[in-house]
């Protein structure tokens, strides 16, 4: 018997195998391209389905949005007792102004001196309150304070963002702001606009319960060491520095306009904890500065008045809950400031 090479050995069935392998390999091949191909486009269209989606949300909040947001409307109550002098503004008027203890000092009766402040409160909507209720603040001294995010446009968190600005974007501006990085600003913004017609449709302003203290709500901790900002400079206040966007043209635009709104208007600029050293972080002096400016020469050209402070002396690091607000034992260290600034 001669010897056979070992190919020549393969049974026939081994043969038919191989060869039935070969066939099939480019059919599964062409079948695991065409499911990636599907997955490609489901997902594409997915993301398309959820953008429409997302848009159209967006352009019925815009459509819904009321100026005054469901906190300032819980917040309107306390002007039925026609006070003299209004405090408003973002949380640092809310945590820090006591409204009793103000018009002790100026020697006013209980609910005369109010405060309507609301975390993260804008000049936009309060503007929107005055048109609303004028009777209210026509005579009235109005003293509002004002925070860097409400003029830096590369502040875009959702928890800040001021949200009667972004109800002035166009659609496409809300997009290209706030996607894909910020889409919970955009999430913020159409939730916000339907708690704030809902408020307006229930007549929250007049209807609501006044609140306790007259306004003036209390942070009675401080917060962790470890979630204390090194430096101010490096805050998200500050971040990706542009004081020409939209923001600043809104909230600018709407301080002028309650010049005309109010018996008297004084912005207000808050300190930051003494724990932080202004003199030894350029960023934060240079851009405090910048926006500063920005209010001072606002209060020039129309007419309303600026108080800046940078510091207190008789607030201590111990009085303060963070790096912006201080807790109870501070209030009335800061009350007296503010006040005996006003009656200068």
């Amino acid at each position: 018997m001669r010897n056979e090479p070992s190919w020549a050995r393969v049974s026939r069935a081994d043969a038919i195998t191989m060869l039935l392998s070969l066939q099939s390999t480019p059919y599964h091949v062409r079948a695991a391209s065409g499911a990636r191909r599907w997955l490609l486009l489901t997902l594409a269209l997915s993301a398309v389905v959820w953008l429409v989606a997302l848009a159209w949300l967006s352009s019925l909040a815009r459509h819904v949005h009321d100026d005054v947001p469901a906190l300032l409307a819980k917040k309107l109550p306390l002007l039925k007792t026609h006070p003299s002098l209004i405090f408003a503004g973002e949380s640092r008027t809310e945590y820090q102004i006591d409204p009793v203890l103000a018009a002790q000092l100026i020697g006013k009766r209980p609910g005369d001196v109010v405060n309507i402040a609301y975390d993260a409160g804008e000049p936009l909507a309060l503007e929107a309150a005055m048109r609303r209720e004028p009777d209210a603040f026509r005579d009235a001294h109005v003293v509002t304070s004002v925070a860097p995010f409400l003029f830096n446009e590369g502040v875009k968190s959702a928890a800040i963002y001021p949200l009667d600005v972004a109800a002035r974007l166009s659609l496409a501006e809300q997009m290209a702001s706030f996607l894909p990085l910020r889409i919970g600003t955009l999430m913020r913004f159409v939730r916000e606009a339907f708690a704030s017609r809902l408020a307006a449709d229930q007549d929250i302003a007049n209807r609501g319960p006044a609140p306790s203290a007259f306004g003036l709500v209390v942070i009675d901790r401080s917060q962790p060491e470890d979630r204390w900002p090194a430096t101010i400079g490096a805050h998200g206040h500050y971040a990706n520095w542009d004081l020409t966007g939209p923001k600043a043209r809104f909230e600018i635009g709407a301080l002028c306009n309650m010049v005309k709104w109010t018996g008297k208007l004084t912005v207000v600029i808050p300190p930051w904890a003494p724990r932080f050293d202004r003199g030894s972080d350029p960023t934060w002096r240079e851009r405090d500065d910048a926006y500063v400016k920005l209010v001072e020469d606002a209060g020039r050209d129309c007419g309303f008045a600026v108080i800046n402070l940078p510091s207190i002396s008789a607030l201590k690091q111990s009085d303060y809950a963070d790096e912006m607000h201080v807790m109870a034992a501070g209030v009335p260290v800061y009350t007296r400031e503010l006040v005996a600034r006003l009656n200068q």
